[in-house]
């Protein structure tokens, strides 16, 4: 109940309903504006009409994607303004680095979107492309800016503390800070494998009903092609993330392993599986481990040492029960996706995803339309264990989230919060009934494409 009275608290948990809700239409949008490229450049390349008729439908949901994204990204910016001033006060660089994604990514992406959605019999089949491949480029723009600044955040570099003021010393050292490799690449791909698994799952849900099985076979074998490289590259991004962490970050490693006592030399730490723990005793009531798993995980020795919460001071530890589920549900929802990506390779190579005969795969077409909404589920997991593991600091080692919040009226802010969660709970449901037309609809199989003769590609 103190929450409710606590201004900073709010301010927290109104940035974060923010986020989540900006973060799981964004990385859609980057995913499908690289997907539409890909069936657009096939189609050229093989002037299979099926290409094109997936990069026209795929459109569709794009521009859903992208309206909703412009919509649930402005409060973010206000809130950076109404509700963390004197962040904004205390470092330029994170103010600098947000105009740059804007000025450089969104208006790039924004300004070619409208060929790319509505220049179909306008414009040149290869000048199309061109416009759809500047998207991409846009959206992609976006995802490096903003982990930039998020990397910064968790990492800070390039900048000295004076007098409360963050100072900038170097652009180089701070866009390159030590998290930033990592940050970027693993939301990226994270990006690309929710869109994956989105895409699959809706291929699948149009096969199952047997709709267009024949269109979405072929979708879904793309989906399938390009998951079996990006599950895996996703799961050795995040080993090596983790690493990251432990360097950069011990005390979030600690709380996100649930690791309260440094091993002894000669003993290895071992990897909790599943644990119940108690943060006001600083144990664990009970765990499922793998010895020796953690130690060699991260410092590639069975017996190697990692340290634990208690070798740090009480005051600095994240909430480490959200920080250990949260990063749970994203690791083995990584896992779920490496199983089901190897599963569906398996029954391709037994001939069983061809056009006729993918509609008797059930239970893996199954599996696919649930993978769509466990990908979403796995980046706001690693999303919270990003962000709540920082705690207490904002910016990491520097500035503490207390000191980043502008004091405003607790009940101001839970009004606030109470209204974005209305409206955003309305734009929501919009935005799902206007997808559910779009799939009711279907592809427009009618449509002709354009001719790509020399004259008109020339």
């Amino acid at each position: 109940m103190d929450t409710l009275f606590d201004s900073v608290m709010l301010s927290r948990l109104q940035f974060a309903a923010m986020a989540m809700v900006h973060i799981s239409v964004s990385t859609l949008t980057i995913g499908l504006a690289l997907f539409i490229a890909v069936m657009e450049g096939l189609w050229l390349k093989t002037k299979d009409p099926v290409y094109y008729g997936h990069a026209r439908f795929w459109s569709r949901l794009l521009l859903l994607n992208f309206g909703i994204g412009v919509v649930t990204g402005l409060p973010l910016e206000f809130a950076f303004g109404n509700n963390w001033a004197p962040f904004a006060a205390k470092s330029t660089f994170f103010g600098e680095i947000l105009g740059t994604e804007t000025l450089s990514a969104f208006m790039l992406e924004a300004g070619f979107l409208g060929i790319m959605l509505f220049g179909w019999n306008r414009v040149p089949p290869k000048l199309h492309f061109f416009t759809t491949c500047m998207v991409v480029v846009g959206s992609s723009l976006s995802v490096f800016w903003i982990m930039v600044a998020n990397s910064w955040m968790q990492t800070p570099a390039g900048v000295v503390l004076q007098d409360g003021r963050l100072i900038l010393t170097s652009y180089r050292e701070a866009i390159f800070n030590p998290d930033m490799v990592f940050g970027v690449t693993h939301m990226y791909v994270a990006c690309l494998e929710t869109s994956l698994f989105v895409i699959g799952g809706i291929s699948a849900w149009y096969v199952l009903r047997r709709r267009h099985v024949e269109f979405f076979a072929r979708s879904f074998q793309v989906a399938l092609i390009a998951a079996v490289v990006i599950a895996p590259l996703q799961a050795l991004i995040g080993d090596e993330a983790g690493r990251s962490v432990a360097r950069n970050q011990p005390i979030k490693l600690a709380a996100m392993e649930a690791h309260w006592e440094t091993n002894t030399p000669g003993e290895g730490a071992p990897w909790i599986i599943a644990a119940w723990p108690d943060q006001a005793n600083q144990r664990n009531h009970w765990s499922v481990e793998v010895p020796y798993l953690l130690s060699l995980l991260l410092t590639h020795s069975p017996t190697g040492e990692v340290k634990g919460l208690k070798d740090f001071p009480k005051e600095e530890h994240p909430p480490m029960p959200i920080t250990f589920f949260s990063l749970r549900i994203m690791a083995f929802a990584g896992f779920a996706f490496v199983g089901l990506a190897l599963w569906t390779l398996w029954r391709w190579k037994r001939g069983a995803l061809t056009a006729t005969r993918l509609a008797g795969e059930k239970w893996l077409l199954y599996a696919w339309m649930a993978a769509g909404p466990l990908a979403w589920a796995a980046v706001e997991g690693g999303w919270v264990t990003r962000e709540v593991g920082r705690q207490p600091w904002l910016v990491y080692g520097l500035v503490k989230t207390s000191e980043a919040a502008t004091p405003l009226p607790a009940g101001a802010v839970a009004a606030s919060l109470a209204g974005y969660l209305v409206i955003a709970g309305l734009l929501t449901a919009a935005f799902l009934a206007l997808v559910a037309r779009v799939l009711a609809q279907g592809p427009d199989t009618a449509t002709m494409a354009p001719p790509q003769t020399k004259s008109a590609t020339d």
